[in-house]
């Protein structure tokens, strides 16, 4: 393991892990250290991974309950996510299978419950699937052996030919004949029902949380005992007398959604904190959480109905001291900032303003890991309705649509997202595109529209290449001092 400290530094503080661990394996790939004999290969970093360990849980019973888990989920989500996302981006020097039983074991296990490791693994499986339909050429009736053949760790085929028929040893300073090379014993071929079944899985968990936050009864009638209780919690949040009675009160308001079992949502829109001044809220988002409750429901009610409203009408800056308790409270509650804040204000009726794409920008550049962000763009431009669903009170929904509404400041956005080296993947792009074509004679004078074509031809030149005709035609359209060297980039491509 000692070998392995420098690698699993990088994933845990580098800001662009992918590529340190890359030019790292390259260097020191075959190298031992003092304390192990064990040379550093991709196939030991994988049995390291996947080296077998005991973690104890405690369960609904008393007595706590151990489990063998691999090493893998005994790291940070956010580390294991990185990993992840290494593999994937160096798959090729990797052995195919172990990857994906690496990635299908992670998707399948119960312990996994964040969403994005969950993701990750999905997109190593993508990665590692045919994807060019070179597959369907060459499709025979002994196409799955030849397959198997040229598996990672099989004998290239320059040695096979030097092996004449009548010779009893395959090369004669090894101890097996060509007989006795059968992959078919070494390989475990996957089952491709097992992998559409596993990669159905991914993010059901989390969906199926959000479903149940948005679909539970809110007209529901409470006791009139709650409704009093909430009624004084309203009338003390909207005096603030001081940051102490406000840290007081922040407890009372938790005690009473949560200890005593009742519909912390309803409850929440009777209290209606959001109503407070944004000195009082800094100090009720500050405090609502202690450290025990779930990882998405709570956190993302706080959210919505403290912070989320306030936003929604943002028209001025915010002000320093609401933003610095958001950031704060999203660095540690990150599903919930992207299911109870990203998600409802990038869908904002109207579109985003600059007040709001200030916010946005900040939460995306001090709280999220870029794939995590990139993962949020994918299923906000590219999924359907149902995965665009985020967490809001009914009091607030009818800020909120199911479509983006493209404005000018949400370009900006974008241009913002791109130069903090967020990858968009190649179904965002295409996104992009079809709504950068459909825009253009709308923003023919805009900067900011020229400003966000001019960085996305820079960021994403690769995924931009099928586009290249279509995009040359949009940016005709517009007239601005950066439409030249948007042409001239697109040209290049």
């Amino acid at each position: 393991m000692e070998s392995w400290v420098p690698l699993m530094d990088i994933f845990l503080n580098s800001p662009t892990p992918e590529t340190e661990a890359s030019l790292w394996l390259q260097q020191f790939f075959g190298a031992t250290s003092s304390s192990s004999s064990t040379p550093i290969t991709t196939s030991s970093f994988i049995a390291l991974l996947t080296k077998p360990c005991s973690v104890t849980s405690n369960g609904s019973s008393s007595s706590p309950a151990t489990k063998t888990v691999m090493f893998i989920q005994t790291l940070p989500a956010f580390v294991q996510s990185r990993i992840l996302s290494f593999l994937a981006f160096e798959y090729k020097r990797f052995c195919g299978r172990e990857l994906c039983r690496l990635a299908r074991d992670l998707m399948s296990d119960d312990m996994v419950s964040d969403f994005w490791v969950q993701r990750a693994a999905r997109n190593l499986l993508d990665v590692l699937s045919d994807s060019n339909y070179q597959w369907i050429s060459g499709l025979t009736l002994d196409s799955e052996e030849h397959k198997v053949d040229e598996e990672f760790e099989y004998l290239p085929g320059w040695i096979k030919d030097t092996v004449s028929s009548d010779d009893d040893l395959l090369l004669p300073w090894l101890p097996i004949s060509l007989d006795e090379l059968n992959p078919r014993k070494f390989c475990g071929v996957c089952e491709l029902e097992e992998d559409e079944e596993s990669a159905s899985d991914v993010g059901e968990s989390v969906e199926n949380e959000v479903n149940q936050i948005q679909d539970c009864p809110i007209n529901v009638p409470l006791q009139s005992e709650i409704e009093n209780m909430a009624g004084g919690l309203r009338e003390q949040i909207m005096n603030f007398e001081s940051s102490f009675k406000t840290v007081g009160l922040a407890h009372e308001i938790r005690q009473f959604c949560l200890d005593k079992g009742g519909d912390s949502f309803a409850i929440l829109g009777l209290v209606e904190p959001w109503k407070a001044d944004d000195e009082t809220a800094s100090v009720l988002i500050s405090h609502l959480s202690n450290g025990s409750e779930d990882e998405l429901v709570w956190p993302s009610q706080v959210l919505c109905s403290v912070l989320l409203p306030k936003l929604l009408v943002l028209e001025e800056p915010a002000s320093r001291v609401l933003v610095s308790a958001m950031i704060e409270y999203c660095k540690i509650h990150q599903r919930a900032a992207v299911y109870a804040l990203l998600g409802p204000l990038m869908l904002r009726r109207e579109g985003i303003n600059n007040p709001i794409c200030d916010v946005v920008t900040r939460i995306v550049k001090e709280c999220l890991h870029p794939a995590h962000v990139s993962a949020f763009l994918q299923k906000l431009l590219c999924g359907g309705e149902d995965e665009r669903r985020f967490i809001c009170l009914p009091h607030h929904q009818c800020l909120i649509s199911n479509e983006l509404a493209w404005t000018e400041s949400l370009f900006t956005l974008f241009q913002n997202i791109l130069n903090h080296n967020v990858h968009f993947t190649q179904d965002s792009v295409d996104h992009m595109v079809y709504r950068v074509r459909e825009l253009a004679e709308r923003y023919t004078k805009s900067l900011k529209f020229g400003n966000f074509l001019l960085c996305l031809a820079n960021k994403c030149s690769p995924a931009l290449s099928s586009h290249k005709l279509l995009l040359i035609d949009a940016v005709e359209h517009t007239n601005t001092i950066v439409t030249k060297s948007i042409l001239l980039k697109l040209a290049s491509l």
